[in-house]
């Protein structure tokens, strides 16, 4: 049998730690574990457990990536909450700054070092109050031209996007610019609320939710001035579910049909797919962040603290080689 090294021309490298990014085809060995390793890619997709929410809640929001996520906000069973988490890949660490409106049903987008929260609800009143997050306090920006709750959000700090929404079905949308909000002429095809939404400003997505009297399915892509009905809608339709991704490579998950759902779906940027995968805790009025292929899903209805993760298919991941 051949060595290795003839057919590659390299050594197997000896490394104490696996590689953080694994590449496909990359080998080593794991000299604390004493196996031999190499870089894969998932062939189906599959959520996992992650660390709980230090505050259980439902109706809250969430921004980052599924290794710097940032959630805050939302209602438990005490009310109304302004309080801030950051998780790091397995564990959340409650920030020292809290909202200064404390609120359920908001918008949010941006990083953990750099997040915005806008609109929602005190139950009552509506507000369309926009907050800012540097990665340990959040400071008061300005508001909405159109407050409402219920509403989906996407974008950065800088570039955020805000369409739909409650008190009824809305189509208005708003796009900011770091400092205010400008309404966008041109709203929603299908006006809703308890939508969710992912993307950019200039190519964003939005899809599920409340259109009177039914549950939602329609699914619309944002090219930066109008919104196209695309012709796949979600396989599932529902309300108060979450997303992760871009308008090419959507993640749709959780929400509400006739129960607590806990379907997945991955838009390709013309139709959906039902994963064979659901979350192990079927929930709506959750929050989610991330990627399609790495995304993060955490609190929601019924009143809970779980956080899973999901690791797509394509996603690159470390693989031990069994050899005899």
């Amino acid at each position: 049998m051949a060595d290795y090294i003839n057919i590659y021309g390299q050594d197997i490298l000896a490394v104490t730690s696996d590689p953080a990014n694994p590449t496909l085809g990359q080998i080593w060995y794991n000299t604390t574990s004493n196996t031999l390793k190499g870089g894969g890619v998932t062939t189906s997709g599959a959520w996992a457990t992650g660390g709980n929410l230090n505050t259980a809640r439902e109706r809250l929001s969430g921004a980052g990536t599924q290794t710097e996520a940032l959630a805050f906000c939302g209602e438990n069973p005490g009310g109304n909450t302004g309080a801030t988490e950051e998780y790091n890949g397995s564990t959340w660490t409650t920030s020292p700054g809290s909202l200064t409106t404390a609120r359920q049903r908001l918008g949010g987008c941006g990083s953990q070092t750099a997040g915005l929260a806008f609109g929602g609800t005190q139950d009552p009143p509506v507000t369309g109050s926009t907050e800012e997050y540097n990665g340990a306090t959040w400071s008061p920006s300005n508001s909405m031209n159109t407050a409402r709750y219920a509403l989906a959000g996407f974008g950065t700090q800088t570039a955020a996007l805000a369409a739909g929404g409650s008190s009824s079905p809305s189509e208005a949308t708003e796009e900011y610019d770091g400092t205010s909000w400008a309404t966008n002429p041109t709203g929603l095809n299908t006006a809703r609320s308890f939508l969710s939404g992912t993307g950019t400003q200039t190519a964003g997505l939005a899809f599920g939710g409340n259109p009177v009297p039914a549950v939602g399915s329609a699914t619309e892509e944002y090219d930066g001035s109008t919104w196209t009905t695309s012709p796949g809608s979600l396989n599932t339709g529902r309300l108060s579910l979450a997303a992760a991704g871009t308008q090419t490579a959507g993640l749709a998950f959780g929400g509400y049909t006739t129960t607590f759902s806990g379907s997945t779906e991955e838009y390709n940027g013309t139709s959906w797919t039902t994963s064979p995968a659901s979350m192990s805790t079927a929930r709506a009025e959750l929050a989610g962040c991330g990627t399609q292929t790495s995304a993060l899903a955490f609190g929601g209805q019924p009143v809970t603290a779980a956080t899973e993760e999901w690791t797509g298919a394509g996603a690159a991941v470390t693989k031990t080689i069994t050899v005899s």
